[in-house]
């Protein structure tokens, strides 16, 4: 079964806001209980469409605990990967508040879980919270410039580069909070969210590791230098 939904009705503990969503810390009570009202978790399996492209999903969305890619298959039928989503990270925030259908494929990387905000929730929060404005402000801000970095790296860089930019981009601190410096990912799960093959994937993932800026360890990449990481190949 591909989805399966925990909670029987919209709703969850002030804790667990705490603990799925860092922007919610700055909310005052009041909000914070509107926002814990209007979310509903549910789980998929790896390589489950959560959202395919052109639905109407009515929700702010935010990853719980597994890795989402983000992307689309282009005319010519090739599967074009636009950026990966990891564990604490929300977005869609843009289509919501457009209330259009969604442009692009959420597809699970792993089994995942997700965190599902109503969209009248949301305009509540973005009508009457200051403090999730200056959130919301900040994380477009940030995700255009996320979003231009990777049109770049696509298009200029050749594959360790362009390996190296992507495992970068998903220690973004403001896109995605709480990530320390060691993701759990594996060589497969880098290969589709840089566009390249997994044997690729797994030789410039070794040059990345001579070279000092990550370190290999079981089921997962630890980074040693996220400066030179986000500027490597240039």
């Amino acid at each position: 079964m591909a989805e399966h939904d925990t909670n029987s009705r919209p709703g969850i503990s002030r804790a667990r806001l705490a603990h799925i969503a860092a922007w919610s810390i700055d909310l005052p009570a009041e909000e914070a209980d509107r926002a814990c009202a209007g979310i509903v978790e549910k789980t998929y399996a790896r390589g489950a469409c959560i959202c395919p492209k052109n639905t109407l999903l009515e929700s702010w969305t935010g990853v719980v605990t597994g890795l989402i890619k983000i992307g689309t298959v282009s005319p010519e039928g090739r599967s074009v990967t636009f950026t990966g989503v990891p564990a604490g990270g929300w977005f869609g925030e843009g289509t919501v508040l457009k209330n259009e259908p969604r442009r692009y494929d959420i597809v699970a990387l792993r089994d995942t879980r997700m965190a599902f905000m109503d969209r009248a929730t949301f305009m509540w929060l973005v009508e009457n919270s200051v403090a999730f404005n200056r959130f919301l402000v900040k994380q477009l801000n940030e995700r255009l410039g996320h979003f231009m970095a990777l049109l770049e790296y696509d298009r200029l860089l050749d594959v360790t580069p362009r390996l190296a930019r992507c495992i970068a981009s998903l220690f973004n601190p403001v896109l995605y909070p709480g990530a320390g410096d060691h993701l759990e990912i594996t060589q497969e799960e880098l290969g589709l969210l840089s566009g390249m093959t997994r044997q690729v994937a797994n030789q410039s993932l070794k040059a990345l590791e001579k070279d000092g800026v990550v370190r290999l360890e079981y089921g997962g990449v630890t980074v040693v230098d996220l400066d030179r990481l986000r500027s490597y190949g240039a």
